[in-house]
């Protein structure tokens, strides 16, 4: 009997590490997709730490609003953002407009500033995830 529970823990250990490997991995190939995305269309505003120009547009980086709520960095993206937000303590007021990418260019982008420059998400922002907020604004 002693026997069989080793070999399960053995067993338990060898799976969940094979499961964390393939999660980091995922996350991984997203998160450098997502910075040519954040390259390509962010960094104008956002710069390229993600540090953002005070008083202008907000940070990314040690962002308290983006890391607060995925489904709203997700709708963001989708429908753009107007109107006063509070970002680490400081205001801003700008338009964001809507960016125009696809679910899986979000989802990549999202991952990539989400766990860049001090951020450290939960968890991995999927195709499927956004396609769900994406379904819910309609």
């Amino acid at each position: 009997m002693k026997r069989v529970i080793q070999l399960s823990l053995v067993l338990a250990l060898f799976i969940s590490s094979f499961t964390f490997k393939t999660q980091d991995d995922k996350l991984k190939k997203s998160m450098d997709a997502g910075k040519g995305v954040y390259n390509g269309i962010c960094m104008a505003c956002h710069l390229g730490e993600g540090q953002g120009i005070p008083s202008v547009f907000p940070p990314l980086a040690k962002s308290d609003y983006l890391m607060k709520d995925t489904d709203r960095a997700i709708e963001t993206l989708i429908k753009g953002l107007s109107g006063e937000v509070t970002v680490n303590g400081t205001k801003y007021n700008q338009v964001m407009p809507p960016t125009g990418l696809d679910d899986q260019d979000i989802a990549d982008v999202l991952n990539y500033v989400m766990n860049s420059w001090g951020n450290k998400a939960e968890k991995m922002v999927t195709k499927a995830k956004v396609a769900e907020v994406r379904a819910d604004l309609d």
